[in-house]
């Protein structure tokens, strides 16, 4: 049987999950649950987790799923939980939080400048989910100032919708030669590829349509203020 702070945090996440469409936080379970730390919240969640009442999302560093909830029984049934299971509403009637978190996967480094070695998956990187929009996304670390008139600094991580295609305009992360990875404006020039720099003071760079793959466009930057 579920204990008595076990039942009261699942019904909580359940209440939050369906008024809102995002689970509480850490720091909001600890409070509605009146305990003095988060680790005792971890406890719980581990606990749920492992009776297979609650399961965390992969890829949200803040999401969680009821998987059933207990009902009390019945006086005269046996002393032991009637597990109901839950009815999923449809994904698309829940909204999405401007605080709600999405872990992405982080490939290193993008050149906006020299194209240097293509990207490799390392880490992961947390992303508010307002600044992604649909399809599936990925982040690269910039290295080089050839995109600053754009808005982008060494240092940002830009996030990259992926993508094989591009309008004209769109800053896109290019492959070049299938080794050489950059983050650049996508022009076409009769059978040629350019990508344009956002920096006066770089050439564009000019290559056979062959050589070039589109490997997505950008969707939006994350900055870091040491």
């Amino acid at each position: 049987m579920l204990t008595a702070k076990q039942h009261e945090l699942l019904h909580f996440i359940q209440e939050r999950l369906d008024t809102s469409g995002i689970s509480p936080s850490f720091e909001e379970m600890k409070e509605a649950l009146g305990l003095k730390s988060k680790s005792g919240i971890h406890r719980l969640i581990s606990a749920l987790e492992e009776r297979g009442f609650l399961r965390r999302l992969p890829n949200r560093a803040r999401a969680l799923e009821v998987l059933k909830v207990p009902e009390a029984a019945k006086a005269a049934a046996p002393a032991r939980e009637n597990v109901v299971p839950l009815r999923k509403a449809p994904p698309a009637l829940k909204p999405i939080a401007a605080n709600d978190i999405i872990e992405v996967p982080l490939h290193g480094k993008i050149a906006a400048g020299v194209p240097i070695e293509a990207f490799e998956d390392h880490n992961n990187l947390a992303v508010p989910a307002a600044l992604l929009g649909s399809g599936e996304h990925y982040a690269l670390e910039v290295s080089g100032d050839s995109m600053v008139e754009a808005g982008i600094f060494d240092g940002d991580y830009a996030l990259i919708q992926k993508a094989s295609t591009a309008r004209e305009g769109d800053i896109v992360v290019a492959l070049v030669d299938g080794q050489d990875a950059t983050l650049k404006y996508f022009r076409r020039e009769g059978q040629m590829i350019r990508l344009d720099p956002a920096n006066a003071a770089y050439e564009p760079q000019r290559y056979p349509a062959d050589r070039v793959i589109v490997q997505g466009r950008l969707s939006g930057l994350l900055r870091r203020y040491h």
